[in-house]
């Protein structure tokens, strides 16, 4: 049985929109080798045919990675946030999840590039969740709890601690209000 935190493949389609609107914000953020900056933009091509129903599932899984591996080659710790939210918006193709794994890594990615303004991580969180339509908002509701299921991204692993756990506690108590 697949796990509650997959989602339907309509509700991971639409859910890779808005991840990858997230991701987009701060791509700005990430520099490295051209190899690792071709990645990334292929990354982002990817995910914006996933979106729009112009490559399979499949296709993506097999591809997924292939984002994460380029955050190796950032410049900055912004900038590797920065890579791991394209990367996590390209794995919302195997898991609707993912999503918020995108948006958080987008909002530790803007407290690492200025943390002399904190106010822009409480800012970055409010126009994620301007961003969302109300179907995205419904898909995303359909996701366990962050720390509530162990079959997927959203378990106690890395997304559940420091900055990327608040995050993503925030964005579903406010997508559920």
């Amino acid at each position: 049985m697949a796990s509650v935190q997959t989602l339907s493949e309509s509700d991971r389609r639409a859910v890779a929109r808005w991840a990858l609107a997230c991701a987009e914000r701060v791509l700005p953020l990430f520099a490295a080798d051209a190899a690792a900056e071709d990645a990334i933009r292929d990354a982002v091509a990817r995910t914006r045919a996933y979106t729009a129903g112009e490559s399979s599932s499949a296709e993506e899984i097999r591809k997924r990675l292939v984002a994460g591996r380029a955050a190796n080659a950032a410049t900055t710790p912004a900038g590797i946030a920065a890579a791991r939210s394209v990367a996590q918006a390209a794995a919302v193709a195997h898991m609707g999840a993912h999503a918020l794994g995108a948006a958080a890594y987008a909002v530790k990615a803007v407290s690492l590039a200025d943390a002399t303004h904190p106010e822009r991580v409480q800012e970055e969180i409010d126009w994620q969740v301007a961003q969302l339509t109300d179907r995205e908002r419904a898909a995303l509701r359909l996701l366990p709890p962050l720390g509530s299921d162990a079959s997927g991204p959203l378990g106690e692993g890395l997304l559940a601690r420091g900055i990327l756990g608040d995050t993503i506690r925030q964005l579903q108590d406010r997508i559920s209000a």
